[in-house]
């Protein structure tokens, strides 16, 4: 198997781990299917709490640079947004990055101190 099919399967694989722990703990969460230029993420929660209605999830397993998958979570957050005509506030989006040897649990969750604090955009 190539590295780039064997890296996309363990992706899927995390994916997958993820969204059935978190299943498990009792949230309403999906995989999205969309690719490419208007991706949308990996995974969405609905309805939580009191926060969003919804919360888009990039999940990587890979070499860890928080800039770029912040950067990319920011673009498919938007995405997912636009194609459903939602208002800007209705989604949130975070990264979740596996921890080698550890499982769903442990791994690290990534977003910026702008949208942990629902700060107004500056740009």
């Amino acid at each position: 198997m190539t590295n780039p099919a064997r890296n996309k399967r363990k992706g899927a694989e995390w994916e997958c781990d993820l969204r059935d722990g978190l299943r498990e703990v009792g949230e309403d969460i999906e995989r999205l299917h969309l690719n490419g230029k208007d991706d949308e993420g990996d995974l969405v929660i609905r309805g939580k709490g009191d926060t969003v209605p919804y919360l888009v999830i990039e999940a990587k397993n890979a070499k860890f640079e928080p800039g770029v998958f912040v950067g990319e979570m920011e673009t498919e957050v938007e995405n997912f947004r636009k194609h459903r005509t939602l208002p800007v506030g209705d989604v949130d989006g975070i990264v979740i990055v596996k921890r080698r040897g550890k499982n769903w649990r442990h791994a690290f969750v990534l977003t910026t101190v702008e949208r942990y604090f629902d700060l107004p955009d500056e740009s």
